[in-house]
């Protein structure tokens, strides 16, 4: 289902993927992060990226969404990478430039932590594209048992996220028609900055609290009453061998790391 406002679905919504219950694709996400957070080493985070590239085709996100989505993350990983590279001095020296050595141990680390990173972030990415919000929210509610008030309240600020930037850009109009150009000036520049931001930001508050008394009116903050369910998320089986399909993956990619001799505890 795709609805109005902020549509973070842009998966197929008939996807193998974006037919799971939303807390499902949450838990089994959050049973992946718990596994790379548990090693150190390359072998688990490799192991486990791969099966996540290869899962890709089912969530129905396509290649230039994919790429557009995690090119931030890309370049996040790459800047790791070469941090660790720089940083890390242990093991035999790779390369020498001028006063930059290159280490093993700095690669290693550069590897093992940019391939986490990655394979960590990708998860919580694709269950992002595959989720519509409104489905989200109704599951938090019903699964989790999250306040209605906090679960409806957060959905209600991520719809309005996307005003944000069509008020900024009606506000540069305004100020603009009304010949409030800064020039050339850098500091003239950075006042109308500020006050754009301001205006924007007393627009944004101005609706919140429009909503917030709407929402208010239609019973949201009422806590002293049986709600009901119009939109029903049960976990269904395919649900659960989705986390039990999680947890399987990240015990044999341990095993498998474990049993090179490369899984390495985070506190050791």
């Amino acid at each position: 289902m795709i609805t109005g406002g902020l549509t973070p679905l842009v998966a197929d919504p008939d996807a193998a993927l974006a037919r799971f219950n939303p807390v499902a694709k949450i838990a089994a996400a959050g049973v992946l992060m718990l596994g790379l957070l548990l090693t150190l080493d390359p072998v688990t985070p490799a192991l486990l990226l791969g099966l996540e590239l290869l899962l890709v085709p089912a969530t129905g996100v396509s290649v230039a969404v994919l790429a557009r989505r995690t090119w931030p993350l890309l370049l996040a990983a790459a800047g790791v990478a070469l941090a660790n590279v720089l940083v890390v001095k242990t093991g035999d020296t790779v390369l020498e430039l001028g006063p930059l050595t290159v280490t093993s141990g700095g690669v290693d680390a550069a590897v093992a932590v940019s391939l986490r990173l990655l394979a960590i972030a990708l998860p919580g990415i694709l269950v992002l594209a595959t989720t519509d919000p409104m489905d989200l929210a109704d599951a938090l509610v019903q699964r989790w048992h999250a306040p209605p008030r906090f679960a409806y309240g957060a959905l209600a600020a991520l719809r309005l996220l996307p005003l944000l930037s069509t008020d900024w850009v009606q506000t540069t109009r305004a100020r603009r028609a009304r010949g409030l150009d800064p020039g050339r000036s850098p500091v003239a520049h950075l006042r109308a900055f500020a006050a754009q931001v301001l205006a924007v930001l007393v627009a944004a508050v101005r609706r919140g609290v429009r909503l917030a008394t709407a929402m208010e009116a239609r019973g949201f903050g009422a806590t002293d009453v049986a709600r009901t369910v119009a939109r029903p998320q049960p976990m269904l089986p395919r649900d659960w061998w989705l986390l039990a399909g999680s947890v399987a993956a990240v015990a044999a990619a341990t095993a498998v790391s474990v049993s090179v001799g490369a899984w390495r505890p985070p506190f050791a």
